[in-house]
């Protein structure tokens, strides 16, 4: 879990796509777009999601620096908006006092 705490905390992704994924959250339905998304009939815990997510979202930011055809901004957005949302669900380690 620690992980992908720290991969997703180390993301760096241009400021307009990460502004837009946060104004998306608010519109985000895990039931409907995780599986919409992933292409599941069933919704994967966060820890199983966020790991298909980071992979995915990966290969479209490779697509993107490449500056590639099949390049999907909007698909980059809704896996961002995902990654963000499940990163929330995952839990969190004890605070030390």
């Amino acid at each position: 879990m620690k992980d992908l705490s720290d991969l997703i905390a180390n993301l760096r992704r241009p400021r307009l796509l990460i502004r837009a994924a946060r104004f998306g959250q608010t519109d985000y339905n895990r039931a409907r777009d995780l599986r919409r998304l992933m292409q599941a009939q069933a919704v994967p815990g966060p820890e199983q999601a966020l790991e298909r997510l980071i992979e995915e979202e990966a290969k479209l930011e490779a697509s993107r620096q490449e500056g590639a055809a099949n390049y999907s901004l909007m698909r980059h957005i809704e896996l961002l908006i995902a990654m963000m949302a499940e990163a929330r669900l995952l839990p969190r380690p004890p605070q030390a006092i």
